[in-house]
């Protein structure tokens, strides 16, 4: 199998993809770029993906891909071994895939308005009003998301991308504090996928543990 490139930074959504392609024994090489820093890294990220936004996949013919589920399902496609989603045919596979897009198109955009709302309202108390109700709207998405979880995975029983979502986006705001309070459903899905090996050293890298 030819290599793969994920172009991504630590603690971003690229982690995600990181752990799929180590669960799916896919050859890869990771480049990290700061990818807000102005410089020839951007350059060539904004090249491959004119959003800038990480995680990027390069392909091994060449092809980009540019959405988090859109490589989760080609990787799956390509090593359905590693169970990153249920196969067609199975009972949990559509539920798989609506929890999947309700991450990617309704929690992942609350990231893109609350990290930096000055960019999308007028100055002012605007700015403020827009990062409190994203923020609002974000929770209110998570604890929706901890009704529907399963145990000891999201789809119960079964393994699937869907935990390692949660896995990495509960160390983002809130805060793995918060998660643990008021959603513990989830955050016992992400202490589950920790458990296995490849999934904690990916973790381990992106957001390593205080030192003493």
């Amino acid at each position: 199998m030819k290599t793969y490139e994920l172009i991504g930074s630590a603690g971003c959504g690229s982690a995600i993809v990181e752990m799929a392609l180590v669960l799916a024994n896919v050859p890869h090489v990771l480049t990290d770029v700061p990818y807000l820093k102005p410089g020839p890294e951007r350059d060539r990220l904004l090249h491959l993906n004119p959003l800038g936004q990480v995680p990027t996949l390069i392909l091994p013919d060449g092809e980009v891909m540019t959405e988090s589920a859109a490589m989760i399902l080609h990787l799956n496609d390509l090593a359905p071994q590693a169970g990153l989603a249920p196969a067609p045919d199975k009972p949990e596979r559509a539920r798989f895939l609506n929890l999947l897009v309700r991450v990617v198109a309704a929690v992942y955009p609350t990231f893109t308005y609350g990290d930096d709302p000055a960019q999308w309202t007028t100055p002012g108390d605007a700015v403020d009003l827009l990062r409190e109700r994203v923020h609002t709207r974000r929770a209110e998405l998570w604890q929706e998301l901890e009704r529907q979880a399963g145990a000891p995975h999201m789809l119960g029983r079964r393994f699937s991308a869907l935990d390692l979502y949660v896995t990495v986006m509960t160390h983002w705001r809130p805060g793995p504090s918060w998660f643990s309070a008021m959603c513990p459903a989830l955050t016992a899905v992400a202490r589950e996928a920790a458990l296995e090996p490849n999934v904690a050293r990916v973790l381990r890298r992106h957001f390593p543990p205080p030192t003493e």
